[in-house]
């Protein structure tokens, strides 16, 4: 007899308006499974498991755990059913400690907070998962890693037995990633089940099974075991697709012009950075999240004071000024966390697309903006970079990650003309967004521009860099020829290695799976 599923969706449409995010979506999901939820940006994935985890209430359809209809009007409805989800974008309280939060987020019994017992159970887990993290440090003082793991306990901590994780690795580094994935199967052998979304492919095919979904509906559900990247990848999308990558180039003549550039504000102090970028030249950042990549962009892009050295672009001194200058300087800046630095969610799609630009000629006349043009302008942005939106007028917050991106990248390559500071830009994004950030940025180059690009993608950096800066506690550890280094040595100067160690083959490495 067949087993009955942890989890069975039986029909499930959900509509917002006119839009249908769900349409007829069935599954079944079996107890101690890891499942992957694939599919491009907007294609559902974050509706269901919202639906699944009481977020949403959807329109039509049954959710049913182990044979028992549910009634899932609230994430306490879905928690007493044993269903927990993690986000991509953390709901933690930055001024509380990690047993604050993991507190704040659980049910309590009686009037006061259990919080010793609540310690103690957090030191075990962490203990059984191998994890190093302080649990008397506010929240807001951890790096983003370390914020991922107080989210996970923080849901465990409920007694989940289907844990929903949306990107849980999107801010973390490959090693973290191994260790995530560690803890996962460990979690499936005591059997919970775990429902993962995620668009890196490597990651899917560490799954036992796969549903791919696209503009609301199941494609089909596949074991992940018989299927390719290539696979993947053309169910996800609908077609094949080719990951473009750097041709041979003729960098121009230096055009970002770093000077002993330090900053003692933030979280990691900048020590003296040396680095100038060319005209027609990408340059990476590669180093573990938290050792002083979104510092440097701030201060480059005037949101952050330096407090010694030169920024220089085409030989003009814009050390220190602010960013509205910056801006018009013909630097454009892509922060690392489009919702929180990049957008303002209740602001529709066409006012995010204009922010900064309220004054420019072309849309405001005698101090009047005309929404005719901005909503045309918007329109075309929309067009030329495949935003997926209801209408210009749709508030940017209710955008999935990869069109939010989109709209932050379409804003800062109109207005750069002749630096394009990228943090962080393929931060969860799909494979299909992927290809055409890529894209972008490799236009930007041959247009000679100068790109300075940081990610916690080794991928990104091989595939469009040509030269690769390795930063580690605030200071440059080495630059490098991409052509002639590997991903496992720029892993150890991440590391903190002093020296970049031997290899017998210097050639760049395609993918993560290279590292040791």
């Amino acid at each position: 007899m067949q087993a009955i599923p942890h989890l069975r969706v039986r029909n499930l449409s959900k509509r917002f308006g006119n839009f249908t995010a769900l349409g007829d979506v069935s599954i079944e999901i079996a107890r101690g499974e890891m499942h992957c939820l694939l599919g491009e940006n907007g294609a559902g994935k974050s509706t269901l498991t919202s639906c699944l985890s009481g977020y949403l209430q959807a329109d039509a359809g049954t959710i049913e755990v182990y044979g028992q209809a549910l009634d899932i009007r609230s994430p306490m409805d879905a928690r007493r059913a044993g269903i927990g989800k993690v986000f991509q974008h953390f709901v933690l309280a930055n001024p509380l400690t990690v047993v604050e939060n993991v507190i704040a987020g659980s049910p309590q019994r009686g009037f006061l907070p259990r919080t010793a017992a609540t310690r103690a159970r957090l030191h075990e887990r962490c203990r059984k998962y191998g994890l190093s993290l302080d649990l008397d440090c506010p929240v807001g003082d951890l790096d983003v890693g370390q914020q991922q793991w107080a989210e996970i306990l923080k849901c465990l901590n409920t007694e989940v037995d289907l844990l929903i994780l949306d990107e849980p690795t999107a801010v973390l580094t490959p090693q973290e990633s191994v260790q995530l994935f560690s803890v996962l199967r460990t979690l499936t052998g005591e059997g919970t089940t775990v429902v993962l979304i995620t668009h890196k492919l490597d990651e899917v095919l560490q799954c036992d099974r796969v549903t791919v979904m696209r503009k609301g509906r199941v494609i089909d559900t596949v074991e992940a075991a018989r299927c390719t990247r290539d696979d993947l990848s053309t169910l996800m999308v609908g077609h094949a697709t080719s990951t473009p990558r750097r041709g041979a180039s003729s960098p121009g003549a230096p055009r970002l012009v770093l000077e002993g550039l330090s900053a003692s504000a933030g979280r990691r102090p900048l020590h003296g950075i040396d680095l100038t970028v060319h005209r027609g030249e990408i340059v990476g950042i590669a180093g573990v999240s938290g050792n002083g990549q979104k510092e440097l962009f701030e201060v480059i892009a005037g949101a952050r004071r330096a407090t010694a050295g030169r920024l220089l672009c085409d030989g003009v001194d814009l050390t220190n000024h602010d960013p509205g200058t910056i801006s018009r300087a013909g630097i454009g800046h892509i922060p690392q966390d489009r919702f929180a630095e990049g957008l303002v969610g209740e602001l529709s799609v066409a006012d995010n697309l204009m922010l900064g630009r309220h004054r420019d000629p072309v849309f405001s006349r005698r101090g009047f903006l005309s929404r005719k043009r901005a909503e045309a302008f918007a329109q075309d942005c929309i067009d030329r970079f495949a935003i997926s939106t209801r209408s210009v007028h749709t508030k940017a917050g209710t955008l999935s990650g990869g069109n939010a991106q989109k709209i932050v990248i379409a804003r800062e390559l109109y207005q750069a003309s002749k630096v394009v500071l990228a943090n962080q830009p393929t931060r969860g994004v799909d494979v299909g967004v992927i290809e055409s950030i890529y894209r972008l940025l490799l236009d930007k180059r041959n247009e000679g521009y100068a790109i300075l690009l940081a990610s916690d993608e080794l991928d990104d950096l091989f595939n469009l860099c040509d030269r690769i800066a390795v930063m580690y506690e605030g200071r440059i550890a080495g630059i490098f020829d991409a052509t002639q280094v590997t991903i496992a040595q720029i892993g150890h100067l991440m590391a903190g290695g002093a020296h970049i160690p031997p290899a017998p083959a210097l050639q760049p490495a395609p993918c993560l799976k290279d590292l040791p």
